[in-house]
């Protein structure tokens, strides 16, 4: 029986999608962003530990689609009464394509929403597996400059492009694209242009934009790494709105939603 590696089932989530979400997190990621959340699903799709409150845990878990089914499916009635579903997240869910496909075939087959959080830096073909199956994407768009982008979060931007390019060519399925605004990195203006005359090659007049925080940082501590953005604040108000007139005055409506 196929299995997935799973690290977290995160519950009445209202930022992952339409309605109240239960979001599925699936281990392992290409990229290494310096701001992300989620350290502990960097890299390969396998264990990871750390030590909390001075004891060593294993993050993640093996689980079959029958199991995280079972799992989501006790929070149906909210799927049902508020428009919502299941989200894959992760890390990366496609670094995991193969059983997210399966997990997926098997909600649509409960009629349950579904969706994905993807950075689109796999190989296109493994959203194109996941797609007959997905409801939305909701898609991460980070740093535009090639070069920036493979040396900071190591992604390839052509992949980026062509998976973006998939998903907004399917039919069906509906494409959220989404900003983490992250100081020194994705919140310059240079960048948010390069974003909006991208998202206008497709007549996508909508953003969602998912201000920086600092709610991963202990993360760091756990495992024993340096965080790259320890002490870096949080945008402003004043920065965020400027920020959104920026989309505004290229007629582009910026919607905030959750935090990157």
């Amino acid at each position: 029986m196929m299995k997935g590696l799973i690290f977290n089932i995160q519950r009445y989530s209202v930022h992952d999608g339409s309605g109240i979400r239960t979001v599925v997190f699936l281990k392992g990621c290409p990229l290494f962003c310096p701001w992300c959340s989620n350290p502990e699903s960097q890299g390969a799709v396998q264990h990871t530990e750390w030590i909390k409150n001075g004891k060593t845990e294993t993050i993640g878990e093996w689980k079959t689609v029958e199991e995280v089914v079972d799992e989501v499916l006790k929070d149906e009635m909210f799927f049902r009464t508020s428009s919502g579903g299941v989200t894959l997240s992760g890390g990366e869910a496609l670094a995991q394509y193969e059983f997210a496909r399966e997990l997926l075939k098997e909600l649509k087959l409960y009629s349950i929403h579904t969706a994905i959080e993807t950075t689109g830096s796999t190989s296109a073909y493994h959203l194109k597996e996941l797609l007959p199956y997905l409801d939305q994407v909701l898609f991460d768009l980070k740093i535009m400059d090639e070069k920036n982008l493979k040396k900071v979060l190591g992604a390839n931007l052509s992949k980026v492009k062509e998976s973006f390019k998939l998903a907004a060519e399917t039919e069906g399925v509906e494409l959220i694209p989404r900003v983490p605004l992250i100081p020194d990195y994705t919140a310059n203006e240079e960048n948010l242009m390069q974003i909006i005359d991208f998202l206008k090659k497709y007549n996508i007049n909508q953003v969602h934009l998912l201000p920086f925080h600092q709610y991963g940082s202990n993360k760091y501590h756990y495992l024993g790494w340096e965080y790259a953005m320890d002490g870096i604040p949080a945008l402003s108000t004043d920065e965020i709105n400027n920020i959104k007139e920026i989309f505004i005055a290229k007629k582009i409506i910026p919607i905030i939603e959750g935090l990157a």
